[in-house]
C-alpha cells in the first residue's frame, strides 16, 4: 500500500523568516483603503444577487463603485511621489 503524504510545510508558518516584512505590512497598510473599498463593492454587491435589485440597491453598488474608483486613485497617486519608505521617489 503506498501513502499518500505532503511535501509542503504547514500552512501556519512559525519561523521568524517566513512572516512579513516591515515593507510588506507598510504596503498593506497603504492599500487597506482599496480593500476596505472592495469588501464594501462586494457587500452590495452580494445583497443584490438573490433578487432583482433595487433603486436603492442600484444605488448603493454605483456608490460603492465609485468609493472602490476614488480609492484607486488616490493609492496611485499617493504612491507616484513617494515609494513605500517614506521618502520621496
Amino acid at each position: 500500500m503506498n501513502h499518500i503524504v505532503t511535501v509542503q510545510e504547514a500552512v501556519t508558518a512559525f519561523e521568524p523568516w517566513m512572516e512579513p516584512t516591515s515593507a510588506e505590512l507598510v504596503a498593506i497598510e497603504w492599500e487597506m483603503p482599496v480593500i476596505l473599498a472592495d469588501v464594501d463593492l462586494l457587500d452590495a454587491e452580494i445583497v443584490a444577487l438573490d433578487r432583482t435589485p433595487t433603486e436603492v440597491d442600484e444605488r448603493r453598488i454605483r456608490r460603492a463603485r465609485r468609493r472602490a474608483l476614488a480609492a484607486r486613485v488616490a493609492l496611485v497617486n499617493r504612491t507616484a511621489g513617494a515609494n513605500l519608505f517614506g521618502g520621496v521617489a
